[in-house]
């Protein structure tokens, strides 16, 4: 009994589609994570330039804003967007340790962002820029510093997050790659716009390809 020329149709096709789908899900889930990065680190930031606590000496509060408050909160979230960049231009073992750096970010803005010691070093900011000392000083906290360690456990937890999907995301530095013909995976010919882009998202040359079968003809 032989079986139609259309037999495996359905089958192949479905193959292809599940192939197909896991580069998109890569890049949205690469896409997901970016967005996050953006939202934990921008949250810091601008947390920072926020008004943190008011320390009043009997007269007119004295302003305290988080970066005067908490000087590292500013270099560790721009440290933090400095990894996620990192993050497109790194593969494989070096892009885990990233986001283990990340993730080292975002706890110690977190942490140092958290408000338990806010009073004193309002204080002691407040005595600073107005030499006000030996007055009994009262201290009004604002909700800004927990804007500040949501920012931190976000970035954290996406450092978490590329440590254990940054290996099926696509990166920059091995889009245009060659695959070597030591992965056992070879070549395949490239026809039409969509499979040459489908081709080059997944590190395939399909020049290397067409110059293959353009010099086979000529022979």
């Amino acid at each position: 009994m032989t079986s139609s020329p259309g037999a495996g149709g359905p089958a192949a096709g479905t193959g292809a589609s599940r192939a197909d789908a896991r580069p998109r899900g890569a890049r949205r889930s690469l896409m997901a994570w970016l967005v996050c990065c953006a939202a934990g680190a921008g949250l810091a930031l601008f947390a920072a330039g926020k008004e943190w606590a008011a320390v009043g000496y009997g007269g007119a509060p004295v302003p305290v804003k988080g970066g005067d408050a908490v000087t590292g909160l500013t270099p560790l979230a721009l440290a933090a967007l400095a990894a996620v960049l990192a993050v497109f231009a790194t593969r494989g073992v070096w892009r885990r340790l990233v986001g283990v750096v990340l993730t080292c970010c975002g706890v110690a803005v977190a942490a140092l962002a958290w408000p338990s010691r806010l009073p004193e070093r309002a204080v002691e900011v407040a005595e600073t820029t107005r030499s006000l000392s030996g007055q009994a000083a009262r201290v009004t906290v604002t909700a800004w510093p927990w804007a500040a360690v949501a920012g931190g456990a976000l970035l954290a937890v996406c450092g978490v997050a590329a440590v254990l999907l940054a290996g099926a995301w696509p990166g920059m530095s091995g889009k245009y790659e060659r695959r070597s013909g030591g992965g056992g995976k070879t070549a395949r010919r490239v026809t039409g716009d969509r499979a040459l882009w489908d081709a080059i998202d997944e590190g395939t040359d399909p020049t290397v390809d067409l110059d293959d079968h353009s010099g086979n003809d000529k022979k």
